[in-house]
């Protein structure tokens, strides 16, 4: 059993973790997946647990949250008839085919190439938020044939090596081809169910060295427990905030925030 002394500090961080990750979703209504991998490898590895495959246990546990906030974001999207089903069934099997291959992908990387491949798409992720405008199109209606079979792969692809879910990837690429706006996220919340379950069922199976403690597989325990129970208290926070002011601004400092993020990952790969 661990040390009491290593176990406290780590729940405390993950518990601040998962309560600053539930504000930010309320408010700005991003996924959390994109602040919670970055957290989850700072917070391991400050604690003492940077093993060979800390980046797959952060992926893991990010994605095994998203299953839980996905489900319970698409029941109530689809309790308001948000939810534009016909999509989300069409797009289904190609992003879950593109999720076992990011799964397959990320378990033979190493932590530093994981790391890279988050900075990188973490930064044009970063900079669609800050910069991206709701009029931009690239149709009318979205994509069938091989440009569907190839966007929802590599939407399930990239996504599983982000460890995020359907938001960052999604909302973007549904608002470019018509898709309103509140009806994109309440879809997205859809393609986060099928990114996560796919991916963590092959998380699970995955055998890893040096993980912190109560580690399933890459999926840490503590860490998913603790994130899904904050966040169940402060989304209602974020939700009230977004209502008292005006978040695009948030929105922009929050790009800065995670460009800046992306561009630390990738400071430490390259060592300086």
């Amino acid at each position: 059993m661990p040390d009491l002394s290593l176990l406290l500090p780590m729940v405390a961080l993950l518990a601040v973790i998962g309560g600053i990750a539930g504000v930010i979703a309320g408010l700005l209504g991003v996924g959390g997946g994109i602040v919670l991998v970055p957290a989850f490898f700072y917070a391991f590895s400050h604690l003492g647990y940077g093993g060979p495959q800390l980046m797959q246990v952060c992926l893991a546990t990010s994605l095994a949250t998203i299953i839980v906030t996905s489900v319970r974001s698409v029941m109530a999207h689809h309790r308001k008839g948000a939810v534009e089903w016909a999509v989300l069934k069409a797009w289904a099997p190609f992003i879950a085919t593109g999720s076992v291959i990011g799964v397959l992908t990320a378990s033979s990387l190493k932590s530093a190439t994981l790391q890279a491949i988050f900075g990188i798409l973490g930064i044009c992720v970063g900079l669609y938020m800050a910069f991206g405008r709701s009029e931009w199109r690239l149709g009318s209606e979205m994509p069938k044939g091989a440009t569907r079979t190839a966007t929802g792969t590599a939407v399930g692809f990239l996504s599983v090596l982000m460890g995020i879910g359907g938001g960052s990837f999604g909302v973007p690429l549904m608002s470019l081809y018509n898709i309103p706006i509140h009806r994109a996220v309440a879809t997205a919340a859809g393609f986060g169910v099928v990114i996560a379950l796919p991916s963590v069922l092959g998380f699970l199976l995955l055998d890893v060295a040096s993980p912190p403690p109560y580690t399933l597989g890459a999926v840490n325990l503590p860490a998913f427990l603790l994130v899904i129970a904050m966040t169940l208290i402060t989304t209602p926070l974020g939700v009230k905030l977004a209502h008292a002011m005006d978040p695009k601004p948030l929105k922009r400092v929050f790009a800065i925030f995670i460009t800046l993020v992306a561009l630390n990952m990738l400071r430490k790969v390259l060592g300086w």
